[in-house]
């Protein structure tokens, strides 16, 4: 029976904070000094020195070196002159902002979250801490000393598996792939434990940045009388997993709000096991930042069997609606759909209309029968695919080939999958927005999203039965058996092998090869690729830690000899002023436990049964026709597409301007500036700078790497006003030599006067 989802929409008479208290902040927009810019992940700067007349005349400042092989997507943050940076073996450094001098290093971070750190201060500067992820503990830095501050949790660190109301030993990852957001002296965090049968809950928490402990935990999966039980089956939470914010998470400092997106419930391509809508799974949700107490709600997908997380900021801005200034927040979806509220109250500023759907005709699948449509604010994506779109610069024999395929699909947003037929739609599970990919002119009410058509065809088969599994080790791993390799090999086929090749030995133009990956990368660096991702390729929430370990097993059968750079190798630490390395000890049980592998013994419903057979797009990137990644520019205060561009452009088709890059928007990001330019990173290795009134490209700079990884910053020292870029991909022109084009942090400035 279908269960009806409660209204989302709170009074403000309801709500436990002060609404006028507009508190007078001299650094905002004057600092990175956050993940993602700062509390409301804007990624906008109040800056005057770069301009639309000057900005053509940027150079290269300095380059800091990242100093080893790893493809780092870092967002530097940049505070009183320091600049924090992961580099060198996964060591977190502190260097001179506008020189590169080298401060300090804590080195060999290793399973430390690639996306970024968050940075507190007291409110007299003097104390400074950097806060991390690493290896499913959250652990603190004094960003003056880069020393471990023992002080924090229990002897330094806290265990994010704990406080999950489960047994840790049935889960694997608890630690989010993004960092979390800092507010007052709080570090509030999501989670990223995949998205996989069984993985761990997604429970939204707050952590105090001083003493480490647990200040409040929300839900996201409902427990008995709480608000939203009702939209699951009876002890959903018991078994149910997701439901997660991965993503990127604003908050309104004055208000005291934090606004979550959130993802799917487990397993996303199969809800026979979770009937009813599935409160808070694919919401926008706005809790009250110092309590954790729920304000209002929006579900964007009702009962997701799509992975249709929200992953990108929420963006807090100010608009003119109906006559009013109204504070408003804009969310942006992977299927497409930007949704708006009052930040408020959470009415939608334009109607958002229930549209039926169609059935699932799966055994058990009680598809959700209507689904969210916005009115008026225009989708960023196409939502359909047919085969007048197949991408014109195929072969004939490539456009006969996908032509055929999608001829015999079944198409359109929100139709159900299926183990009897494909189902192809566009965006696909890692197109439309994702993190990295909004920013925002807040007092203007401008909003923009990178964005990506990237298609997928979607199809369900039978779930094989789990195997009893060992988790990651050091050097020879006595868990490594027959059957855990074969089921590596199994994983691979179906998720590497489009873009590595059978051989491993790489695909050109799709994936890198994999031959001797131990050498290269050891367990714990391919666990955390894995999870966010590398160059085009993106992450693999679905794939649980004990998956992961097989693939890896399976493509490292050289450390399973006992050679290679196995997990256990004593690290070596790399040059400089080295104050630290490993961050610190700590007493965790070892990964690998038994995880749940069956539904709790008083559960009697339907079972999740099917997994779902996609690449996520990654085999076919560019199938439609250009452009294949964008930027959308929104003026919300009319609720309309103000602009729409290419982003990038696809080199190896000759004699093509602005086609944009497949799948060039992933894991990339944007800096908006006061003088009215928008920076952006994409993955055809270049940086560009547009003209925010129109859209026109006015500079761009070829960094000479695949892949700038990360989100941009730009900062100011002395006057001086900067823009730093990681970039850290592989040659683009092969006839150069590595150390005839920088690799690292590439810092551009105007001309000293």
């Amino acid at each position: 029976m279908a269960i009806m989802q409660k209204a989302p929409f709170l009074g403000a008479a309801l709500l436990s904070v002060c609404w006028g208290c507009q508190t007078t902040n001299d650094t905002r927009y004057k600092e990175w000094s956050d993940y993602g810019g700062g509390p409301d992940h804007s990624k906008y700067v109040d800056y005057k020195q770069i301009t639309r007349e000057n900005v053509n005349q940027l150079e290269v400042a300095f380059v800091y070196p990242s100093g080893d092989n790893v493809n780092y997507r870092f967002n530097p943050i940049v505070v009183d002159g320091v600049m924090y940076v992961l580099a060198k073996n996964n060591s977190l450094v502190a260097i001179n902002a506008a020189t590169g001098e080298e401060l300090w290093i804590h080195a060999n971070l290793r399973g430390i979250i690639q996306r970024g750190v968050n940075f507190w201060q007291s409110k007299d500067k003097k104390e400074k801490r950097l806060l991390i992820c690493l290896n499913n503990t959250l652990q603190a830095i004094d960003a003056n000393t880069g020393q471990s501050i023992t002080t924090f949790g229990n002897g330094g660190y806290v265990d994010l598996k704990q406080g999950l109301d489960r047994d840790p030993a049935t889960f694997g990852r608890a630690t989010s792939t993004t960092p979390g957001k800092v507010f007052d002296d709080l570090i509030i965090l999501g989670s990223a434990p995949g998205e996989n049968l069984f993985s761990g809950p997604g429970h939204l928490r707050a952590y105090n940045v001083i003493s480490g402990e647990l200040e409040w935990v929300f839900h996201t999966i409902p427990h008995p009388g709480e608000y939203g039980y009702d939209t699951w089956p009876e002890e959903a939470y018991k078994y149910v997993g997701g439901t997660n914010t991965w993503g990127e998470i604003s908050v309104d400092e004055d208000r005291g709000i934090a606004y979550f997106p959130l993802g799917s419930p487990t397993y996303d391509y199969d809800g026979a096991d979770r009937a009813g809508s599935n409160l808070f799974g694919n919401c926008i949700l706005a809790l009250d930042a110092r309590t954790g107490k729920r304000l209002w709600h929006l579900q964007t997908v009702h009962h997701d069997i799509w992975d249709y997380d929200l992953a990108a900021a929420p963006q807090l801005i100010t608009v003119n609606h109906e006559g009013k200034k109204v504070d408003a927040v804009a969310v942006a979806s992977k299927h497409g759909f930007l949704f708006v509220f009052d930040r408020v109250t959470g009415e939608p500023l334009w109607p958002i209309e229930e549209r039926p759907v169609p059935a699932s005709d799966m055994p058990n699948e009680e598809a959700w029968p209507t689904q969210p449509f916005p009115t008026v604010v225009p989708p960023f994506n196409r939502q359909l695919v047919s085969e007048d779109d197949i991408n014109p610069y195929f072969s004939a024999e490539e456009k006969e080939k996908w032509t055929a395929r999608v001829a015999a699909a079944k198409k359109g947003l929100f139709h159900p999958l299926s183990d009897q037929y494909e189902v192809v739609t566009n965006p696909g599970a890692v197109g439309g927005a994702n993190y990295g990919n909004t920013a925002a002119d807040p007092q203007n009410g401008i909003v923009y999203v990178q964005t990506q058509e990237l298609v997928d065809f979607y199809s369900l088969k039978k779930r094989e039965p789990a195997p009893q599994r060992g988790g990651f080790g050091g050097g020879r791993n006595p868990g490594v058996s027959p059957e855990r390799i074969a089921q590596g090999k199994a994983l691979y086929a179906q998720h590497c092998i489009a873009c590595h090749g059978e051989n491993r030995a790489g695909i050109d133009g799709l994936g890198t090869t994999l031959v001797n990956l131990s050498t290269k990368v050891n367990s714990e660096a391919f666990k955390s690729i894995l999870a966010v991702g590398k160059g085009r390729m993106p992450g693999f929430p679905h794939l649980n830690e004990t998956d992961v370990a097989a693939i890896y097993a399976y493509l490292t059968p050289e450390a399973q000899r006992g050679g290679g750079n196995r997990g256990g190798d004593a690290p070596e630490l790399p040059e400089g002023p080295v104050v630290a390395s490993g961050g610190v000890a700590v007493d965790l049980p070892a990964s690998g436990g038994q995880r749940m592998t069956d539904y709790p013994s008083t559960y009697t419903g339907p079972r999740s049964e099917y997994v779902e057979t996609n690449n996520w797009g990654l085999g076919v990137p560019n199938l439609l026709t250009p452009p294949w990644s964008l930027i959308v520019a929104y003026d919300l205060n009319e609720g309309k597409i103000k602009w729409k561009i290419p982003l990038g452009n696809d080199d190896s088709i000759p004699g093509s301007e602005n086609l944009s890059m497949p799948n060039g928007s992933q894991g990339k990001g944007m800096v908006v500036t006061s003088t009215g330019l928008l920076f952006s990173t994409c993955l055809d290795g270049r940086v560009y700078a547009y003209n925010t009134d129109d859209g026109q490209m006015v500079w761009s700079a070829d960094l000479g790497r695949n892949n700038p990884g990360g989100l941009p910053a730009m900062y100011e020292v002395d006057g001086r006003q900067y823009l730093v870029v990681c970039s850290v991909g592989s040659l683009k022109d092969k006839s150069k030599a590595e150390s005839d084009v920088p690799k690292g942090y590439v810092v551009y400035a105007l001309p000293k006067r």
